[in-house]
């Protein structure tokens, strides 16, 4: 979801690599170990949640996270826990990094040192406040200053076991004094509005013929107002802290009023009891990215020279072979190189066209394809992107199966427990085999369109290239189908979006070795033993040594590089896209227009609060989307997508609950509440692309529920009034391919600024060739360039076009800087900016009183 700023869409997004824990602290008793997970966090709502790994104080988590990030965060955080089957999980320690320093750490494995948790430091959300020294007269004639200290409201403040009830203490600071003053308490309310008034002596009374007032300077300085935030809390522990913020009174300038919002700041002693490293430690990979992406008229330059590539002979001197000639992994170039071409159509003759140039550069067949190239990497991005539905038709059931039935299948005698049969496990391990490949080889009329109008391309061009080998047509395939995309599916199937998490080690023990046996049959090797280093895999594999195993193989291969003449939509098996466990209401729009609201034991209610939401779990198929009291329950309720008129947020205002969002029907409209911002945006999201090409949906909604009579939004009396806003744009049908154009071609531009040295040293190596014709200087050496002149000029074209953009984000930098005012809603003050904050008052005041 994209932040608009001023003509700008600004995406965030981050992927983590969740790697290990280590020196976790011992369990005091008999039994040391824990029993560990992991959360992820943005602030203190928790996104993402990695498996519990019993029985270690040295956890290996080994889970990758990725998320588009739908909302303002300070601090991504990452908390271990031990689990307690009895009593609810306690904290060990948290990992907590500011937003500004997600930087430092960008794309490297980094060890973090795990902090202690306190209330004294879980802190979010911001306070308004409105500070004004002044003159007061008292009733014997002598002047006194005052400070009037207003609180007017605070947002985003943290749910502390399940509710917020807060209140503020103000107090002013200083050598000897001790005032506090108490806002009243607002129940049920995490954006509350206090919006009362303080009053604090602040110097002694002065003589009356002093007619300008005036605080001495020393005596400011040592003053400071504080204001607290607090939970009003029932238990016996006390009221919690939700934070503080301390404001010098030196910010009252000349001017006397101070009026700005301040980010929340944990307690000064926090953590000051612990030790680094004596909680332990986590390993992290943090990959965090801010997309400012500009109007589309500002790329058209860049992503014409981009997706003219396919067409420029030799096509090694196109704009996007360039692009991954520079970059320092392939893979950097291959994600948004293939998400714009997929997004404008122009995949298949790209691939093509760089493929048959590196077949054409292979000259032993059975290397073809092994290396890390540009092709492969875009291929497997590709396979990725497009072929994700089908890897959930053919093998996440009977991956689910393998990971719930937990049958011994280790076949290594030296691994081999006391208690398993050999045999037993050899046969275990077959029928899984045997069932997966038949999955397999039978699915090739559901493989994509896309994905066998490139593997034709393949089968052609190396078909072509090596006449002599009957067999390359298959292995220039098979490479990729079995060894790139079915085969790591199966070994890792939570990358792939087939399993929430990674298997056990006894589960993955399995994985691998059906994996490896696969990989085997799909390569069409002429020796098969020969495959394998271990003696016992080579023996199992025995058990498959049958032409017809080969032939369905080849069966499968040559229907797949037909030339995709298989419609995906034309698959009637149901797949499962999403569920999970959220908070449900219905409203319901019956033929007397009379607006009840009916749920599950509330039905004829005319009143609709939060006790009329019911945790449910939902699940989603591109069939149905469907609820059910538990999991695994029989469906309460099941809706047709063609069912679904529209999806879209409903404003916190209706309940007063987050993370709302609604899905309309022709007579109802179903009121969700999603766990997390994520979560709520990941649901909005998946059931609009589902529901895209229903003919009835909604050109406009309500944003806000219909209540007390009225639409809280419009105002409008009767329940079936019209839509007052605009639906949000609509987003292609074809879930897979959902891609923002300019997005990436943003990236692109990203990519090749980061290396634009190495395009300038790219063109010192095109002159040198066209001029000197002995060997290669070493330093050119790692670039193919096929065609110095051809290869010169798009050069020429890509750095012009890079440069121009540049100069538009330099001058998007300086109006922002510019128009930036701290202390704004939108800029609250925090320990970092307050001297910004100063800054700018002091540049921006132009009188005193």
């Amino acid at each position: 979801m994209a932040v608009e700023e001023e003509g700008l869409r600004v995406f965030q997004s981050v992927k983590i690599k969740i790697g290990e824990a280590k020196n976790i602290p011992p369990y005091p008793g008999p039994n040391k170990m824990r029993d560990c997970y992991c959360t992820v966090n943005l602030d203190q709502e928790e996104v993402f949640r990695t498996k519990t790994m019993e029985k270690s104080l040295c956890p290996f988590y080994g889970e990758d996270f990725y998320c588009e990030i739908p909302r303002s965060f300070r601090h991504l955080s990452f908390y271990i826990f031990d689990r307690d089957v009895f009593r609810r999980d306690s904290s060990i320690g948290k990992v907590a990094v500011k937003k500004e320093d997600l930087q430092k750490y960008h794309g490297k494995d980094h060890w973090f040192p795990l902090h202690s948790v306190s209330a004294d430091s879980e802190v979010q959300g911001k306070v308004h406040l409105e500070l004004r020294l002044s003159e007061v007269i008292t009733d014997s004639g002598i002047i006194c200053h005052k400070l009037a200290t207003r609180v007017l409201e605070c947002q985003d403040l943290p749910i502390v076991n399940g509710q917020c009830d807060p209140y503020a203490a103000v107090s002013l600071l200083g050598p000897s004094r001790s005032d506090a003053k108490k806002t009243k308490v607002k129940r049920k309310n995490n954006n509350p509005q206090f919006d009362e008034t303080f009053f604090f002596e602040v110097t002694k009374p002065l003589s009356y013929t002093k007619r300008q007032f005036d605080v001495e300077e020393d005596d400011v300085d040592k003053l400071a107002l504080k204001v607290d935030l607090w939970n009003a809390s029932n238990l016996k522990f006390g009221d919690e802290f939700l934070g503080e913020v301390r404001v010098p009174l030196r910010v009252l300038g000349q001017s006397g009023v101070h009026d700005a919002w301040y980010f929340l700041q944990p307690r000064d002693h926090s953590n000051k009891s612990v030790k680094a490293d004596e909680l332990g430690s986590l390993r992290l990979n943090i990959v965090y990215t801010e997309d400012h992406v500009f109007p589309t008229e500002h790329y058209n330059r860049l992503r014409d020279l981009l997706l003219h590539s396919s067409h420029v002979q030799p096509v090694s001197a196109s704009a996007a072979h360039i692009l991954g000639e520079v970059c320092r992994e392939k893979q950097e170039a291959a994600v948004p190189l293939v998400r714009l071409f997929l997004h404008y159509g122009k995949i298949v003759p790209f691939l093509s066209a760089i493929a048959h140039a590196e077949i054409n550069r292979t000259q032993d067949p059975n290397t073809i394809f092994r290396g890390n190239s540009l092709t492969s990497k875009c291929i497997d991005e590709t396979m990725k992107l497009a072929g994700m539905h089908y890897l959930q038709v053919t093998l996440k059931p009977i991956i689910d199966e393998i990971c719930n039935d937990h049958k011994p299948c280790e076949i290594d005698p030296v691994k081999l427990k006391e208690s398993e049969n050999l045999d037993t496990n050899r046969e275990n391990l077959r029928h899984y085999v045997d069932r997966i490949f038949n999955v397999i080889t039978s699915s090739g009329v559901s493989c994509p369109t896309v994905m066998c109008d490139i593997f034709f391309s393949l089968r052609e061009s190396a078909a072509t290239r090596f006449q002599v080998d009957p067999d390359v047509r298959y292995t220039a395939v098979s490479s990729f189908i079995f060894l790139r995309f079915f085969a790591p599916a199966i070994l890792s199937p939570s990358l792939f979006h087939l399993r929430p998490h990674h298997p056990d080690p006894c589960t993955s023990r399995t994985l691998t070795l059906i994996s490896k046996t696969i990989q085997t049959l799909g390569s069409l090797a002429k020796s098969k033993s020969a495959n394998f280093k271990e003696s016992y895999m080579a023996a199992f594999y025995d058990y498959f040594n049958e032409q017809k195993y080969a032939d369905a193989v080849k069966n499968f291969l040559d229907l797949i590089s037909s030339s995709g003449h298989w419609d995906q939509k034309s698959i009637e098996t149901p797949i499962m896209l999403k569920e999970g466990s959220v908070k449900l209401g219905i409203k319901r729009f019956d033929a007397k227009g009379s607006g009840r609201f009916m749920i599950k034991r509330a039905q004829g209610r005319n009143r609709f609060g939060l006790k009329n939401f019911k945790k449910r779990w939902f699940r989603l198929t591109n069939h149905e989307f469907t609820y059910h009291k538990t999991k695994g329950e029989g469906a309460l309720c099941s809706i047709p997508i063609e069912n679904i008129l529209a999806v879209e947020r409903l404003e916190e205002e209706s309940f007063k609950m987050k993370n709302m969002f609604q899905v309309i029907q022709p007579e109802r409209a179903l009121y969700i509440q999603a766990n997390n911002c994520v979560e709520a945006r990941d649901w909005i999201d998946i059931l609009t692309k589902v529901s895209q090409c229903n003919r009835k949906r909604l050109s406009t909604y309500h944003p806000s529920a219909y209540l007390n009579g009225h639409w809280l939004c419009c105002k409008m009396c009767a329940d079936t009034a019209p839509g007052c806003t605009p639906c949000t744009g609509g987003l292609p049908a074809n879930i897979q391919l959902d891609v923002d154009g300019d997005r990436e071609t943003e990236r692109i531009y990203s990519l090749y600024n980061t290396y634009m040295s190495k395009l300038v040293k790219m063109q010192e190596a095109c002159g040198s060739k066209s001029v000197y014709d002995g060997p290669e200087q070493e330093e050119y050496s790692t670039f193919v360039i096929d065609d110095p002149q051809e290869t010169y000029k798009s050069l020429r074209l890509i750095i012009s076009a890079v440069q121009t953009l540049e100069q538009q984000h330099m001058q998007y930098k300086r109006d922002k800087f510019r128009k930036t005012k701290y202390g704004s809603q939108e800029h609250p003050i925090g320990d970092q900016s307050f001297q910004c904050y100063i800054r700018q008052q002091s540049e921006s005041s132009t009188y005193s009183i």
